[in-house]
């Protein structure tokens, strides 16, 4: 069984968390080895978790801050999927455009 973050470096103080340089809490963890890590954008919303029992939920979001799209490892999803063409630049004929997919 693999080693947690908390026992890797012999943490003894609980609950052990690690925060990125906008203070969004990354990874939490007990004393009983249970974990939660995070990954946030740049406006500070959380846009993927997983825990150590499997689970995990993954988010969009629009420029305001509002959710656009939700799956998790239960098989739940909400709004629509984005496209991974999103937001790519394109070239034709000399003129460059970003691609925007409407539903």
């Amino acid at each position: 069984m693999e080693k947690t973050i908390a026992q890797q470096l012999g943490v003894t103080k609980f609950p052990f968390k690690i925060k990125d340089d906008n203070g969004n809490e990354t990874y939490w963890e007990n004393s009983e080895g249970f974990w939660l890590k995070c990954t946030f954008n740049d406006n500070g919303n959380r846009t993927y978790w997983e825990n150590s029992n499997g689970a995990w939920s993954k988010s969009t979001y629009d420029d305001n801050g509002g959710k656009t799209y939700r799956e998790d490892s239960d098989g739940y999803t909400y709004g629509t999927k984005p496209s991974p063409l999103e937001g790519k630049e394109v070239e034709i004929e000399g003129v460059k455009y970003i691609l925007t997919i409407k539903q």
